[in-house]
């Protein structure tokens, strides 16, 4: 009988994010194990449930509730399904999820497996340590989540690195050599450390040297005013296209217009930065050379020299000096995102969730 994995997450698609993708896929992958998924209700949740290969139950979270109290009626659920279902093992996608996973995996004798991203390590240090004390196996996306998993009390021999993956391109390679130097950049306008003030300022001073050279900015949030504002500040409005947020499909049209792909991330005010970053994956999929931070799990996505640039992400000299040296140098530029590609091969979803599926299948092999 296939063993039920009971996959506890407060980010799943329809909406849309790294963490999102990421336990989508995994889940979707497993030939060995039957996930059955808990999330919150989203819009249009409803039909992309009913494509999926898997049940997925969904949680009604009151909105008058501040953002714990959301937590904590989604982990009661949590806990309620788990008690109701009675899988072989959980995986807790989130450290907020890990209170439920635990506590169901006591009751019903099942195994549980902690997934770590990044942020939520410094930003929730002490559930974090809670997790790591309890969890039977953990999952950390790079080497800076790692490292701050082991700081956090995780033991090494239970302690899994597997990076994210990523949906390969099919058909022929986009061909840049024409149309003007086009940067693009995907993330969510919600996060400061992302960069994208940076990356304007580093534009700014591009457009001396490269005056016919575009920005395309792929994403929705918060922060979008406050962009389009600098942008206008610096006098570089006509250059930058904010087209908001698009579907897989739409994005990768962008992708295959631009020339170079740039996040330059840096570390939060809290220490806290990018645990890994699909989009750079997604973006070398494609052939684009990438600019990043010198930074956090960047350095995982990112082989500097290799398959693109890391640089001082607070630094709007040095990334533009990088962002100058890709544009101009088209050989070069081609080189990086040809390695690129070959290398996001290795990170097919198709793999990454076969080794997140031995680690869950280990769990209960050592539980026998």
């Amino acid at each position: 009988m296939t063993p039920r994995v009971l996959v506890l997450t407060p980010d799943f698609p329809p909406e849309r994010g790294g963490v999102q993708t990421l336990v989508h896929r995994v889940a979707a992958g497993w030939s060995r194990l039957e996930p059955i998924v808990v999330a919150p209700a989203a819009p249009g949740a409803t039909r992309f449930d009913a494509g999926q290969p898997f049940d997925v139950h969904r949680v009604r979270l009151p909105r008058f509730l501040p953002r714990a109290g959301q937590v904590a009626v989604f982990d009661a659920s949590a806990f309620a399904y788990g008690l109701a279902l009675r899988p072989s093992s959980i995986l807790s996608a989130h450290v907020v999820t890990s209170p439920a996973a635990v506590s169901a995996a006591r009751v019903v004798g099942a195994t549980w497996v902690q997934y770590l991203h990044g942020k939520e390590i410094v930003r929730r240090p002490r559930l974090t340590r809670f997790a790591m004390a309890h969890a039977d196996a953990v999952v950390a996306v790079s080497r800076y989540t790692e490292r701050m998993a082991a700081a956090a009390g995780a033991d090494a021999r239970r302690l899994h690195r597997i990076p994210p993956g990523v949906d390969l391109p099919t058909g022929v390679p986009a061909h840049r050599n024409g149309g003007p130097p086009t940067i693009a950049v995907v993330a969510r306008l919600a996060d400061e450390y992302k960069g994208h003030d940076v990356l304007l300022g580093a534009l700014g001073r591009l457009r001396h040297s490269l005056p016919a050279v575009k920005l395309i900015v792929i994403g929705d949030g918060p922060l979008l005013s406050r962009y389009e504002a600098l942008a206008a500040e610096l006098g570089i409005a006509a250059a930058v296209d904010f087209v908001g947020a698009v579907d897989d499909d739409e994005r990768d049209r962008l992708l295959d217009r631009a020339t170079v792909f740039a996040m330059p991330s840096r570390l939060a005010a809290d220490g806290s930065g990018e645990g890994f970053g699909i989009v750079y994956l997604e973006a070398a999929s494609r052939g684009l050379p990438i600019v990043a931070g010198n930074v956090a799990g960047a350095r995982d996505a990112v082989v500097n020299g290799e398959t693109g640039l890391l640089v001082d992400p607070t630094d709007e000299v040095a990334v533009a000096a990088a962002l100058e040296q890709l544009l101009t140098d088209r050989d070069r530029a081609s080189a990086l995102g040809a390695a690129g590609a070959a290398r996001a091969k290795r990170f097919a979803w198709t793999e990454i969730s076969r080794r997140v599926e031995d680690v869950v299948l280990g769990t209960l092999e050592a539980g026998r």
